[in-house]
């Protein structure tokens, strides 16, 4: 059997406020050419399917065009929720979807019941584990204590008493934070907190036994075992995933598990280049040519904060979305107290714009600072001193 393992779509979700739901459709155009290309069999998704409990109805769109494309191709498909997704909304009507070859699982209660499939070598259980809140099933579930681990302890020991009672190959999916002793994981900046107590890791010795465990939730992809694994995003949706190569995992099946797996790489819409340096040097080194179709994240480093900072960096990198600003040597500027005794609101913000960029402000920005300081003020014609 041949499986393609994804996870973490998030549609609908911005990056920087550039809508991605065109990019996100590409993705799809591609997943279903992988499906037909590669001859796949089942595509399982772990989870995120939105970005949001209710999203927006371009994305909803969006995943019933996709479902319905992959229930009308080759392969059969097993998705779960995560914790950004509604398991109630995304798990609508899954009973009737399943007789179109599209099983999605969003009940934290059929944990242990799996969908059947078959190959040449005979069955395979594939169970698809949704985000499990701690606070959520604990109770139900009497755990012995409040965690991701636990929670997940317990979804895999239902597992494990089906799969006892079944001659099958196992396939589990599961949306968490698992990290093992011999492989470090890293966390991107688009990814919600979802650590209970400051705790939220999961070892990887929770899902012994299976013969493949897909996983979503971290949007970088990993080879934590060679039978677990993260898929990763098919999209950058932070500047931290600049250098993660996006794509899905996929995983040959064979009479005694997993028998190969290949890394097939997604398009990129748009690169990202994360640039540091003066304004000068990022508009004047040629170097950085390739980067000028790039979403840009670009960090200053001028001692004074050049005006129009923004302005400048789009005419060379039209992309540009994110600036910062950290001046050579460290120095960070001390913002003034908007509460200092015996001072005008006008005199304190021409101080906070002569702290923070490291110059006066000009006599237009001064007329201009002085005139939102009497827009504010209760006697609009008068900028008042308060005595100390």
């Amino acid at each position: 059997m041949r499986i393609l393992h994804t996870s973490d779509w998030h549609l609908g979700q911005s990056f920087h406020r550039e809508g991605m739901l065109g990019h996100q459709a590409a993705y799809v155009d591609h997943l279903l050419e992988v499906v037909e290309q590669e001859r796949v069999d089942l595509v399982v998704v772990a989870g995120d399917i939105y970005d949001r409990a209710l999203p927006h109805v371009d994305a909803v769109r969006l995943a019933d065009e996709t479902l319905a494309r992959l229930a009308a191709s080759r392969a059969e498909v097993v998705l779960t929720s995560g914790n950004h997704d509604s398991a109630q909304r995304l798990g609508f009507s899954s009973r009737l979807i399943d007789a179109a070859g599209v099983f999605i699982r969003t009940d934290a209660g059929g944990v242990g019941t799996p969908v059947l499939l078959a190959d040449e070598h005979g069955p395979v259980a594939v169970y698809g584990i949704p985000y499990l809140d701690p606070d959520a099933v604990r109770e139900p579930w009497r755990l012995p204590v409040r965690s991701h681990e636990a929670a997940l302890a317990e979804a895999m020991r239902r597992v494990r008493a089906d799969l006892a009672g079944r001659r099958a190959r196992s396939v589990v999916l599961a949306h968490a934070f698992v990290a093992s002793a011999a492989a470090s994981v890293q966390a991107s900046d688009s990814e919600r907190d979802i650590s209970v107590g400051g705790v939220s890791l999961v070892p990887t010795t929770v899902f012994d036994g299976v013969d493949y465990t897909a996983l979503g939730h971290l949007h970088g992809r990993h080879t934590l075992t060679e039978t677990v694994r993260y898929s990763g995003s098919p999209l950058a949706y932070s500047f931290s995933e600049a250098t993660q190569v996006k794509g899905s995992w996929l995983v040959d099946l064979g009479a005694d598990g997993v028998r190969a797996t290949t890394f097939v790489e997604a398009p990129v819409p748009r690169a990202l280049a994360r640039l540091r340096g003066t304004l000068a040097e990022l508009l004047g080194d040629p170097r950085l040519e390739a980067h000028e179709p790039a979403w840009v994240q670009a960090t200053l480093t001028d001692e004074v904060r050049p005006l129009q900072a923004m302005e400048q960096l789009r005419r060379r990198f039209p992309h540009t979305l994110v600036l910062g600003f950290e001046p050579a040597g460290g120095q960070q500027p001390t913002v003034p107290s908007a509460t200092m005794r015996g001072r005008s609101d006008h005199a304190i913000a021409l101080d906070f714009v002569d702290q923070l960029r490291g110059a006066p402000a000009t006599d237009a920005e001064s007329a201009l600072l002085l005139a939102a300081c009497d827009a504010c003020a209760e006697d609009p014609d008068v900028d008042v001193v308060v005595s100390g």
